[in-house]
């Protein structure tokens, strides 16, 4: 090799020289950090004028807030609401089976139920079934206004309503199975029950489990509703109280805690669950 051309081979010495040269270096989002500060200032100007102002009279609020009429309410609402989902989804199940059955009468019965029903406001239908005796004063011999207490007119019109949201929750967490599952199944000689239960269910759940777990918050702050028609649940025990201390806000804020409190936990819940049957996705990081 001649003298020329070892006179332009690098020295290991400039090596760490020409690396520093060409680092990398992040580009600065002044921007983002700007507007990051921005918010944070807001949101403790926000937090501070919440808990200085007076008015929320944030003493009244401890006070109450482990109260046994407040207790009392609260267990309504769980209850309430656990017996809605599970009795919702149950009959929602059934429609969703309708809908995808061969059989059109059924068919077109489940999509009128769930025309109908989704069609009708909430409110609407609970005052429907709160006044069921002037359209209906007996039912099997017995007076309306006896068999349907306003717990029972509440089950009732919140369970229906809730039906029809879950059968196209269900139908949908069906229809996203590949078909080609239940073939292949078909295809070993599985039976249409361990077809359901052991291939379209496992799959169909990780559909079914995001919309029904929004749909369980939804129906919980839901129940609030049923204080129109004077339904012991949480939102009506603090009415009743504030109705007798004229002290309005400390006790919505009693409700507004409890409802933010639960709906908390069953977000965590719900977290934990969409990551059981995502097991083997990448969703499920």
């Amino acid at each position: 090799m001649s003298s020329d051309t070892l006179a332009h081979v690098p020295a290991a010495s400039e090596a760490p020289e020409r690396a520093d040269a060409l680092r990398i270096v992040p580009q600065r989002r002044l921007g983002q950090w700007t507007a990051a500060v921005a918010v944070l200032v807001l949101l403790a100007l926000a937090v501070n004028s919440v808990l200085r102002n007076e008015a929320f009279q944030w003493n009244v609020v401890a006070g109450y807030f482990t109260s046994d009429s407040v207790l009392r309410g609260l267990w309504l609402t769980l209850w309430l609401t656990a017996v809605v989902m599970v009795l919702g989804f149950a009959l929602g199940t059934l429609l969703a089976v309708f809908r995808l059955s061969a059989n059109p009468v059924l068919r077109w019965v489940s999509r009128g139920y769930v025309w109908l029903f989704r069609s009708i406001p909430i409110l609407v239908q609970l005052l429907l079934w709160f006044n069921i005796g002037a359209l209906y004063p007996q039912v099997f011999g017995v007076k309306t206004v006896n068999l349907l207490s306003p717990a029972a007119v509440a089950v009732v019109g919140l369970t229906l309503h809730e039906a029809a949201y879950a059968a196209e929750v269900v139908r949908g967490g069906i229809l996203s199975v590949d078909r080609g599952q239940t073939e292949a199944a078909q295809a070993l000689g599985l039976s249409r029950w361990r077809r359901g239960r052991r291939i379209v269910l496992p799959q169909a759940m990780r559909s079914i489990v995001p919309p029904a777990g929004n749909m369980l918050i939804g129906t919980l702050k839901g129940t609030s509703i049923v204080s129109v028609i004077a339904v012991n649940d949480l939102l009506f025990s603090t009415q009743l109280i504030y109705h007798r201390t004229y002290q309005v806000i400390p006790l919505l804020m009693v409700a507004t805690l409890w409802y933010t409190i639960v709906t908390s936990v069953l977000g965590v819940g719900q977290h934990y669950v969409e990551r059981h049957y995502a097991r083997g996705t990448e969703s499920a990081r």
